[in-house]
């Protein structure tokens, strides 16, 4: 992947002389426009909304445009490193598709199709609780490439356990715990649309294969499908939850334990302070806290506050290669796209989603080799200034 973005763009090129009318997109804007006219509201709504009046959802885009990079050049950019090393693991490139469930209500391969393009790019794809295919047929479809697991911490503290462990068991390489999500935000979209796939039993096939759940139901799910997604609705969030509770999760897996939704310096420290392998500053891409600070804007404390003790990673509003840049300038070590993953799944499938993937790797590339870095560790504060917008 030492030049990725010229090859892409120059295969592209090459079709200059009789190109596909039917070729899926290149801009951002056009896969959200075609997966709009192929969604109906309801599931559309669901991926492209976010809590309240959007404040937070608008503000994570905002934050882009308040840095601007200053290029240097005569610097030899012929080869580029993209790799990064994380827990013991040396990665092809800094990004990492961000944990979305209930995505057959995108496409109908669902998270198989995300899974697949994630793996035949070597990009880690973190599976989320809230999946429709369960855990295991997610792994099986990606063999050996890189997998994380995504928990929402349950009410059931055996359901909490048995996620966690039957992700080690599949082969999955770390634990991804939401912090954010212990209930769902005031989303008006959804509501708008009475829209919550779940109550559809969309989204809960961890769960549904899961002993422990079954286990606190009269009759199994086969046979009361309607029962199973009320027990769900009991067991799905934990608002009682503390950082006394970490500890107890420890116990059940050997795996690094990132924890998602950190936006506070402080919550950085307790992190450390608490075992924390790993902290992914999120505001859940503009879903829970509607006034929330935009992720980008959060980030540059909460690694301050690390001191380098452990991976910082960062997601929500991640669109191009600028962004990308911009993201890892400000000191996160990877990225997690989540939206764009999900236009192109409902345009094109795994063939969309690789495509997406793609296209933004392809243009991280270039700007980084345009912006004169050759090594992301290059890539630092001091290539951005506050912009006068």
């Amino acid at each position: 992947m030492a030049n990725f973005g010229n090859e892409i763009q120059f295969g592209i090129y090459k079709q200059m002389a009789a190109p596909d009318p039917n070729r899926l997109p290149t801009r951002y804007e056009d896969w959200k426009a075609k997966a709009r006219e192929l969604l109906e509201d309801g599931p559309y709504d669901y991926v492209a909304g976010g809590s309240g009046a959007e404040e937070t959802k608008n503000a994570n885009r905002d934050a882009f445009r308040r840095w601007n990079i200053v290029p240097r050049v005569f610097r030899h950019v012929e080869e580029r490193n993209l790799k990064i090393g994380m827990y013991g693991r040396m990665l092809p490139t800094p990004l990492l598709v961000a944990p979305i469930g209930v995505q057959s209500i995108i496409h109908q391969e669902g998270e198989l199709a995300s899974a697949k393009a994630a793996a035949s790019m070597g990009i880690p794809y973190i599976a989320s609780s809230a999946s429709s295919r369960s855990m295991e047929e997610i792994a099986e479809v990606m063999g050996d490439a890189e997998k994380w697991f995504q928990l929402y911490w349950s009410r059931d503290p055996e359901i909490a356990k048995s996620f966690v462990q039957r992700a080690e068991n599949a082969g999955y390489s770390a634990i991804v715990v939401t912090l954010d999500t212990p209930m769902m935000a005031w989303r008006e979209l959804d509501l708008q649309n009475v829209y919550l796939p779940f109550l559809i039993g969309e989204g809960i096939g961890n769960y549904l294969t899961d002993p422990a759940f079954r286990a606190g139901l009269h009759v199994p799910p086969e046979e009361d499908a309607m029962g199973a997604i009320m027990h769900w609705t009991h067991v799905f969030g934990n608002a009682g939850l503390t950082w006394e509770d970490l500890a107890e999760l420890k116990k059940y897996t050997t795996l690094p334990i990132i924890l998602k939704g950190i936006l506070h310096p402080d919550d950085a420290k307790l992190a450390l302070e608490y075992g924390a392998d790993g902290i992914i500053v999120s505001n859940h891409g503009g879903r829970q806290v509607d006034g929330a600070l935009s992720s980008l804007d959060a980030l540059p404390a909460v690694v301050e506050a690390v001191e380098n003790q452990i991976p910082v990673l960062m997601d929500s509003g991640i669109r191009r290669g600028a962004d990308v840049f911009k993201a890892i300038a400000l000191g996160a070590k990877a990225i997690l796209v989540g939206r764009p993953c999900m236009y192109g799944l409902a345009v094109a499938g795994e063939s969309g989603v690789k495509q997406v993937l793609s296209n933004l790797l392809a243009d991280f590339d270039l700007t980084m080799a345009l912006s004169g870095c050759r090594d992301l560790n290059e890539v630092n504060k001091e290539m951005l200034i506050p912009s006068s917008r």
